[in-house]
């Protein structure tokens, strides 16, 4: 609600809008200005309070307050802000609401695994950006969506793993860029809650989880909301998380519970809307626009929130590493892709010609980063904790910030370990049986003393290349910091957890020159399997795709007894949650999987390729006399990489192509 517009009439409004400045200057400093209360929360400073207010210098506030000094104001304390604009002549604020999402801890736009600059993302290119907007506008207001903290091994194994007495990097960067919150993904949940309580103390600006409660008594785990003040304007800030985090990281959360995200912000945007009286809702939901496990009732999706509440303006999504923007009913959505590629922007323009604001026009666009350099003093900012990393993989210097660096070179490849791909983007290691992944399924056998072993080809790109071995190459092939468990399976369930991994292939039909993959499943949910033989009949239907499944040299029987080596993740939010396995877990190892394959691989200094070819897929015929020039059209550009739908000699021959 507006503060000093009380007439709807113009010339009315003019008047007492001179009535209320010259009462107001009763109340101030001798500086001229009307005044508004303000009160300082964590993280504010003078500037950032004048930018806030759109004042040209913070000596406005020092001087309305008689500031002795300006470096001392403390959370709590009421500040008096002088407000030299009461738009007694402006009908409309612009405003700008720009929103990241699944940064996963890339700050300096580097690929640590690879030892070098990317070249079109990085929160130093979004800060770059940040910067130029707030300089083409007063009023902005920056959020973040969570999955912030996790990915790098900047991130992960150095201040994620490691509770040091530091503050966390990613923090640093987000307090440098002056974000007004930050929500709480999924994968900030995957170090535990000491870690989040440790970042939300470091940040300047609130993290919020309006979803996420304490089991004992009820009470909120972090704010459900934050309002920001922006040229007058009140704006409501709603952050809710999936509910399937306890999917995926079990006990770590055993003391929280995820409501439903559409109940949970249903009822804070009426306390914001009816009690707090804010002037726009924006909602930041981490989650993708539609149901990931929830199909019926949808309580995963960030669809239903705007549907369940006639609130909100403006709603920031994200989890699933897309890039989309659209509307339901009055609500604009955006979401951007992962790593900090793209920026959300959403421009508003809002009516305030009388006693309530209303919203006249609003807009989404998602801006890609490419065209933005590194903002250097950001990066400047996280150098110190940049350096300890690449101390980390190399292994040389001295620790940095306490972290001893890490092992260097500890072994050599005599031999790439993928085999390059027959057609240009389509991993061999999913096509058939390959070194990347059977060299960490033989790790996970070693460690666990387990019959058989699943692991992923987390990306289509993983390889151990020829020559030294650092850290740096063992987190490429292992993206993900998960510890192994073991559990007493059945056959049957090794089966069906074996259908349930093969569903990631699309059905195979006479004409098709490659093998594709399911558009609805993503990469890291195919899982390949040591310890038993077996073939992948990929024109039979899902559900029925495993045959010939055979255990030291016998058919694997249903009622047979197995221990089973998974990680974490995948017996959390696979075998316990979509009931494919019936027993718990029985062992945790107590280091993770990726130091288990560096202590493997150091135990044997020099490694080669080795594949047994123990599963293939079959149930395909791919001879035809056009696949070599079909391929060859795909790895020249000529058509589509057929990812996610095979070409067709059919098909291609009836639209003219070959």
């Amino acid at each position: 609600m507006r503060k000093f517009f009380i007439k709807k009439d113009k010339a009315s409004r003019r008047i007492v809008t001179l009535l209320i400045s010259i009462s107001a200057l009763c109340l101030t400093s001798l500086s001229g200005l009307a005044a508004q209360s303000y009160t300082v929360k964590k993280g504010d400073n003078l500037t950032k309070i004048a930018k806030m207010y759109n004042l040209s210098s913070w000596r406005d506030i020092a001087d309305n307050n008689e500031l002795k000094n300006p470096n001392l104001i403390y959370p709590g304390q009421e500040l008096t802000i002088p407000i030299s604009d009461f738009r007694g002549d402006a009908d409309t604020v612009e405003l700008v609401i720009l929103g990241t999402s699944d940064m996963h801890g890339n700050i300096w736009g580097y690929s640590y695994e690879d030892q070098k600059d990317t070249d079109n993302n990085g929160m130093a290119r979004v800060s770059t950006y940040v910067n130029k907007v707030r300089e083409e506008t007063p009023n902005v207001v920056l959020i973040d969506n969570g999955d912030t903290i996790q990915w790098t091994i900047l991130t992960d194994d150095l201040y994620n793993k490691r509770l040091i007495d530091h503050p966390h990097p990613v923090i640093k960067a987000l307090n440098y860029m002056q974000y007004d919150s930050m929500i709480l993904g999924n994968h900030e949940f995957n170090f535990g809650l000491d870690l989040i309580h440790k970042i939300v103390k470091e940040a300047d600006f609130p993290i919020l989880g309006a979803n996420i409660k304490y089991k004992q008594s009820d009470e909120s785990f972090v704010p459900p909301y934050t309002i920001v003040e922006k040229a007058g304007l009140s704006i409501g800030i709603i952050g809710v998380v999936t509910p399937n985090v306890p999917r995926w990281d079990g006990e770590k959360v055993d003391e929280l519970y995820f409501e439903n995200m559409a109940e949970s912000v249903s009822k804070f945007a009426k306390e914001l809307k009816e009690g707090k009286q804010v002037d726009l809702i924006v909602v930041a939901a981490h989650a993708g626009i539609t149901p990931e496990f929830d199909d019926e009732g949808m309580t995963d999706s960030a669809s239903s929130i705007p549907i369940a509440s006639p609130y909100i303006d403006v709603m920031l999504i994200g989890h699933t590493h897309v890039s989309y923007s659209s509307n339901i009913g009055e609500t604009i959505i955006g979401q951007p892709r992962n790593l900090a590629r793209d920026v959300v922007r959403f421009d508003l323009s809002i009516d305030v010609s009388s006693d309530y604001s209303k919203v006249i026009s609003k807009e989404v666009n998602i801006i890609d980063m490419e065209d933005y350099e590194p903002d250097d003093k950001l990066r400047e900012t996280t150098r110190a904790e940049h350096e300890a990393t690449l101390s980390f993989i190399i292994g040389t210097g001295d620790a940095v910030d306490g972290l001893d660096s890490g092992a260097g070179v500890f072994g050599t490849a005599t031999q790439d370990f993928q085999p390059v791909n027959e057609i240009k983007s389509i991993p061999e290691g999913k096509l058939r049986d390959t070194a990347v992944v059977d060299l960490i399924n033989k790790g996970q056998l070693e460690i666990s003393n387990a019959d058989v072993s699943a692991a992923s080809l987390f990306q289509d790109t993983s390889d151990i290349g020829k020559g030294d071995i650092t850290y740096g190459d063992v987190f490429n092939i292992y993206k993900f910091d998960n510890v192994l468990y073991t559990v007493d399976i059945t056959g049957k369930e090794l089966k069906n957890y074996m259908e349930w991994s093969a569903s990631s292939y699309n059905i195979w039909k006479s004409g098709d020159i490659n093998i594709s993959f399911n558009e609805d499943r993503p990469g890291y949910l195919y899982d390949i399997f040591e310890g038993v033989d077996y073939k992948i009949d990929i024109s039979k239907p899902v559900g029925s795709m495993i045959v010939d499944v055979m255990f030291k040299g016998e058919p694997l029987q249903d009622d047979q007894k197995l221990i089973l080596a998974v990680n974490n993740y995948r017996y959390n939010s696979t075998l316990k949650s979509e009931g494919i396995v019936a027993g718990n877990k029985t062992w945790e190892s107590p280091a993770s999987i990726r130091d288990y394959i560096v202590e493997y691989i150091n135990e044997r200094g020099e490694i080669s390729p080795e594949v047994n070819n123990n599963w293939k897929i079959t149930g395909v015929d791919l001879d035809s006399p056009y696949r070599d020039e079909i391929i060859k059209m795909v790895n020249d550009g000529v058509l589509e990489v057929p990812y996610y739908g095979s070409l067709n000699v059919d098909e291609l021959r009836a639209q003219g192509v070959i």
